[in-house]
């Protein structure tokens, strides 16, 4: 009769159906899957901590964790770094056309810059530099900037204000030029996100344009005035 405990093919179809007890385990083997599973749970335990928890448990852990303890701790060190590359922004900042390149054409690599050029004393402008406070908080990575239109391009027509410039790395992605780009004369916020999010400086949450453009307000409004297709048919019969 062949040996259940053998390791065959067919012992182990057995095993899987129940015909045959699980095969039994040396003692040694058993001890060697317990400290393989305490080690499973030690690494467990590493990858959900920070530094600072590292170093304060580190006197627990058994000596031969200690090369695990220090990956895990370079690993949430570069993690930590890496976060704080990316808020290193969080508010507006002001410039002049002196800042311009160290601040804008020289803002460094993968680093988004929204610049409003505005005139003190325009009420749209002041509007939108409180909405680009606001960003700046919400969207930390990316680099807003406000200039007064004059320190920063001599003779720029008030027309054209708010003007709003986006650039990635230098190079210009995006340009809103005047109030009609704004949709009048009292966007939100989020009108603001959307439309900084189509040229990339964010990444917004929101779905969908806040603000219907006018074609479509018009057009909806022109459907909800005509007749439905059963009150058609009621005046037909009348």
């Amino acid at each position: 009769m062949q040996d259940p405990n053998e390791d065959t093919e067919w012992n182990d179809i057995l095993r899987k159906k129940g015909i045959l007890p699980p095969k039994e385990i040396p003692k040694d083997d058993e001890e060697e899957e317990e400290l393989a599973l305490q080690q499973q749970r030690s690494v467990k335990s590493y990858e959900s901590m920070t530094p600072d928890e590292l170093d304060e448990n580190e006197d627990e852990f058994d000596e031969e964790d200690e090369a695990a303890i220090e990956m895990y701790r370079q690993k949430r060190l570069a993690e930590w770094k890496a976060t704080e590359v990316k808020n290193v922004f969080g508010e507006l900042g002001e410039i002049s056309g002196q800042d311009y390149v160290k601040e804008v054409s020289q803002a460094g690599a993968g680093v988004w810059v929204v610049l409003h050029l505005y005139r003190q004393g325009i009420p749209l402008c002041t509007l939108i530099n409180q909405h680009l406070r606001t960003l700046a908080t919400k969207f930390p990575q990316t680099k807003f900037l406000k200039s007064i239109s004059s320190t920063c391009i001599p003779n720029y027509p008030d027309h054209n204000l708010p003007t709003i410039f986006v650039y990635f790395e230098g190079t210009l992605k995006g340009q809103y030029v005047g109030p009609l780009v704004f949709g009048g004369m009292n966007p939100k916020a989020e009108d603001l996100e959307w439309r900084l999010s189509r040229s990339g400086a964010v990444k917004t949450d929101l779905e969908e344009n806040p603000r219907k453009p006018l074609h479509d307000i018009l057009m909806s409004s022109i459907r909800s005035s005509l007749p439905t297709r059963k009150d058609s048919d009621s005046d037909d019969e009348d």
